[in-house]
């Protein structure tokens, strides 16, 4: 990956944040700009270096994986949490105006740092600095996110055979994650989704104890982890043959989808995309029954810049990777959700995620 140069980027952009210096405590942007995956850092990042903060558990790995990502930047050890203060102290001394992430920073750590490490300088809040340059991917950060998509799609093509047998929801999420570690994923991207019946209408529904009938509607979203990096797809069946208003949902949403997907495009509003999945769905008399965003950036986050919503945002970038998720929830019947990520192009999109969504019908479960 091209993390050497990340910091220089950063740094041009440090004037037209309205400060001199940006602390960096945001661990995916810590990563991002440095290799270094420890769960305690912070970035300072100056006009001409880069200093990770850290404590004494990480300090040797600091250095290692600053090193292999061929980095430039000076790690500094503080024992104690007042020690590292002391070290943010010094490294801030001297600038008038020091830049916080305000997304991510606590009333209380500002108050903090206002009164024990800059008590002379302004603390400027910042918003997305970092993340927008992380909402373009490199070669190495795109390699990743495709292996962990096609890591999920395997296993979901392994799994999904334990759908004709009658698992819980639980017991199929579980097997899908053991089977997603056994393909090289380091775990999985989020708690995986498996909603079943009428639970499949709750957009967010925790995989439970209820076992999986034939006749339900059964939506599973769920994601591989791979070096940091995340995949995310959605697919809905149906166990055995589909109602007539299941067969319906079914058709309304993925004709949403791939007029979602029709519309990225560098370039475009994000919110372009959200309103071409939601005018299909709006059309065959179920608007109200599409309750969330489109979609959202995926990388070192699960869910992050750019979002496709209602609300205008940012246009897209050749560069961006993206879900287009539109789905249907009626409650008492059941939902539909179809995902794809999505690189975005400067003459449209190519999925990275490649699991089939033209057979959504499966066997119903087998009888003893």
């Amino acid at each position: 990956m091209a993390t050497a140069g990340r910091a220089a980027r950063v740094r041009d952009s440090l004037a037209g944040a309205g400060c001199d210096v940006l602390i960096v405590s945001n661990l995916p942007n810590v990563r991002w700009l440095t290799g270094y995956t420890g769960s305690a850092g912070t970035v300072v990042v100056r006009p001409d270096d880069v200093v990770l903060v850290t404590d004494g558990r990480y300090g040797d790995q600091a250095r290692d994986e600053i090193a292999a990502a061929g980095v430039d930047a000076d790690v500094r050890v503080g024992l104690t949490a007042p020690a590292q203060v002391a070290v943010l102290a010094e490294l801030g001394a001297g600038f008038a105006r020091v830049g916080l992430e305000a997304a991510t920073v606590s009333w209380a750590t500002q108050r903090s740092l206002a009164a024990e490490a800059f008590p002379t300088a302004e603390l400027v809040p910042t918003n997305g600095v970092v993340e927008r340059h992380r909402a373009v991917k490199d070669d190495g950060e795109l390699a990743r996110l495709e292996e962990a998509a096609r890591i999920a799609d395997a296993a979901l093509a392994l799994t999904l055979p334990r759908l004709a047998e009658s698992p819980t929801e639980a017991e199929f999420a579980l097997e899908l994650e053991v089977a997603m570690r056994r393909l090289g994923a380091d775990g999985p991207s989020f708690d995986t989704i498996v909603a079943s019946g009428p639970c499949s209408a709750l957009p967010h529904h925790r995989a439970g104890r209820r076992r999986i009938e034939a006749g339900d509607l059964v939506v599973v979203d769920f994601g591989a982890l791979v070096e940091g990096y995340h995949s995310d797809i959605t697919r809905t069946f149906v166990v055995g043959e589909p109602s007539p208003t299941q067969a319906e949902l079914l058709a309304v949403v993925a004709a949403a989808q791939a007029a979602g997907v029709a519309t990225v495009r560098a370039g475009v509003a994000a919110q372009a995309v959200d309103t071409a999945c939601r005018e299909v769905i709006a059309a065959a008399g179920y608007g109200d029954r599409f309750t969330h965003g489109t979609g959202h950036g995926i990388g070192l986050v699960i869910h992050e810049d750019p979002f496709l919503a209602r609300v205008p945002t940012v246009e897209l970038a050749s560069g961006n990777v993206v879900t287009v998720e539109p789905g249907v929830y009626v409650a008492g019947v059941g939902g539909v959700r179809i995902e794809d990520s999505v690189l975005v192009t400067s003459d449209g999109c190519r999925p990275i995620t490649h699991f089939p969504k033209d057979r959504p019908c499966l066997p119903s479960p087998r009888t003893t």
